[in-house]
């Protein structure tokens, strides 16, 4: 693990920073290998752009008068040369990206997408990840959480290091993706800004620990050993996290300042919250040492047994009855959790990285079980230090201020008001259907993923007696500093088969209408599976029509169509989706997108299908929906079982 030339970057949401692409070239390594081979980002044709626009709106629209004007909208659009001049101004800035090794939307996208956003962390940002329990631990948090440190340490060692093999997809051939966000795994940290964040990587190799929190109090401490970057013997780490379970449990805890709930805050309050935090010599370096540290491990006093109640509490912590409020840094790139029963999970800070990465770190985690960690560190040293001297506690109230502590409780006060409405107004609902799962759909010759989101149409279609716009998201990483495209999963061919499915289930799918169904079901299926190869080939939509939106210059007038009903309709994401199946992964989520929508995410497995539903609380629609895409599952399964029953 090589020092880098800086002690920390501060990121403001560029990739292609001079100070970015030289930590790459300086670590080096597998990881970084592909980064100079990596195609650009393309620009999709635009006559091709505005066809899928075009198809994909019209299954959106309520009446004929809506949808003529969003025809007369694109035609003038196409017509009076705006698309064009458009377009050949994205080409231009994707030519002088190229230029830079870049992309021409990372920018664009890291900014507006979520570093100037406004929006507090939790819910609106972040994602969550509930592990598969492990048995070795005796359902121990502290055995959790030791376990989890070690299997941080020897993945953070290897991303660090550059030695990590650069990610490839493809079963023949093989395709590397790009490795940018691994920079924002560990030693990082989103920093609030009044009208801007920035985001800051800390060299791993002057930082050696990791900050962990209980009952909101934060202790920091070396996990690795500074000499080799390798953890520490499990032991150690255990009675270090023992430690600073029985401090935060005492009562000298009540002379903490608990930061973390300011994190949940509205950015701009946070982010002068924060400047006044920072006056105090004491408080700057405790920040300094959250943001700058590996991850932050959260030991949560709670005993969370149910999949609902445990995806909340790693979700946002639970509101007032999840009693971990306090106890989170939402800023943190990586946050790992273990209860009191050794529950476990991580949250990711979505901006400057999404979900694969991660997932790829959330693998080995749960690979790595507390017996396993036992074989994998080093051995006690009997000369180890006393634990005591081992554990700093951060955030203390320094006497000598006067006015400190009321000054402070009145920003607590007001970030745990602010915590609550947020919290409380959310809803989260989490099934697991067991009627069948990815092995019957592939039998039944259906893409599991295509499958299952023409169940999604059926069960919005149900929920909002309408279509709606559906967000699928594809990773564009096959292109240097791709992220993600959208897959617009509500076509003209799902819209016909939901359509003749009904509103309600008629209990009449056999015979010949039960045949016609399930071929208009595959259509929709197929079709959906041509949108996921374009956008995975950066050939979607909206990508490229934020890019020409972009580009219309101050002075100019806005293209009619931009403003269309329709057009705005069809990019309002009142479903938000992402499938995501690993064995060791028990649930996962995050928020929805708008207010009147839901949030879905959903794993396949072979036997089961388990899909997270959150929504606003007053709507009522995680349960709703929920409840609606178990129906559709058995009433589309109980169709193909009648057809193959005739076989």
């Amino acid at each position: 693990m090589k020092a880098w030339p800086t002690p920390v970057v501060i990121s403001r949401g560029d990739y292609s920073s001079p100070m970015e692409a030289c930590l790459e070239k300086h670590i080096g390594g597998n990881l970084y290998s592909q980064q100079p081979n990596l195609p650009p980002l393309p620009v999709p044709p635009l006559g091709a752009t505005l066809t899928m626009l075009h198809a994909s709106a019209k299954a959106l629209s309520t009446s004929e008068q809506m949808f003529e004007s969003f025809e007369s909208a694109l035609d003038k659009f196409k017509s009076s040369g705006e698309a064009q001049r458009l377009h050949a101004r994205l080409l231009s800035r994707a030519e002088a990206a190229e230029v830079h090794k870049t992309s021409w939307l990372q920018l664009w996208w890291n900014q507006l997408g979520y570093l100037s956003v406004r929006d507090p962390v939790p819910v609106n940002v972040s994602y969550f990840f509930q592990f598969r329990d492990d048995p070795t631990t005796q359902q121990d948090g502290v055995k959790r959480g030791a376990a989890a440190l070690v299997a941080t340490a020897l993945f953070r060692y290897r991303c660090a290091s550059g030695s990590l093999p650069c990610e490839q997809i493809g079963r023949k051939v093989k395709t590397p993706l790009c490795s940018t966000a691994f920079k924002y795994l560990f030693n990082a940290c989103r920093i609030p800004g009044v009208e801007i964040d920035t985001y800051n990587i800390y060299d791993p190799s002057r930082n050696h620990h990791v900050v962990v929190c209980r009952r909101g109090i934060f202790f920091s401490f070396d996990f690795v050993d500074p000499a080799t970057g390798k953890p520490k013997p499990l032991a150690v780490l255990e009675a270090l996290l023992t430690k600073c379970k029985e401090i935060a449990d005492s009562s000298i805890a009540t002379a903490a300042f608990k930061v973390g709930v300011l994190t949940a805050n509205e950015r701009t309050q946070w982010g002068r919250d924060r400047a006044e935090i920072m006056r105090y010599d004491s408080m700057k370096v405790a920040l300094e040492t959250i943001q700058s540290s590996a991850i932050l491990l959260c030991l949560d006093s709670t005993d969370t047994l149910s999949r609902g109640c445990t995806s909340e509490v790693f979700w946002h912590g639970g509101g007032e009855l999840g009693g971990a409020a306090a106890n989170r840094f939402f800023d943190k790139s990586i946050q790992i959790f273990a209860t009191d029963n050794g529950k476990c999970g991580m949250l990711g800070e979505h901006s400057m990285m999404d979900g694969m990465p991660v997932l790829q770190f959330a693998n080995y985690v749960t690979k790595i079980t507390y017996a396993e960690a036992g074989r994998l560190a080093p051995p006690a040293d009997q000369d180890d230090e006393a634990v005591d001297e081992k554990v700093a506690v951060l955030f203390y109230f320094d006497e000598n201020i006067p006015d400190v502590e009321s000054k402070f409780d009145a920003l607590i006060a007001r970030g745990t008001a602010s915590y609550n409405n947020l919290v409380n107004n959310q809803e989260l609902t989490v099934e697991c259907f067991r009627g069948f799962g990815a092995s019957f759909i592939k039998r039944n010759k259906f893409s599991p993923d295509s499958f299952f989101q023409m169940v999604i149409q059926l069960a919005s279609y149900r929920l909002f007696g309408e279509f709606v716009a559906t967000y699928e998201a594809s990773q564009v990483r096959a292109y240097r500093h791709g992220r993600t495209e959208t897959t617009r999963s509500c076509s003209i061919e799902s819209a016909e088969w939901v359509v003749e499915q009904g509103r309600f289930n008629d209990n009449n799918n056999f015979g010949e209408l039960g045949k016609r169904r399930i071929e208009m079901l595959r259509k929709a299926a197929e079709s959906h599976g041509r949108f996921v190869r374009l956008a995975a080939k950066g050939q979607g939509v909206d990508r490229v029509l934020f890019g020409l939106r972009m580009l219309v210059g101050e002075r100019e007038e806005v293209p009619a169509l931009f403003n269309n009903e329709l057009f705005l309709k069809s990019k309002r994401w009142r479903v938000s989706t992402s499938h995501l199946t690993h064995p060791d992964i028990d649930n996962w989520g995050w928020g929805e997108v708008v207010e009147d929508g839901v949030g879905v995410a959903y794993s396949i497995h072979a036997e089961r299908i388990v899909f997270n539903v959150t929504s606003v609380k007053k709507t009522n629609f995680s349960k709703r929906f929920c409840h609606l895409l178990s129906e559709a599952l058995v009433e589309i399964g109980d169709m193909l079982l009648e057809k193959r029953s005739r076989l």
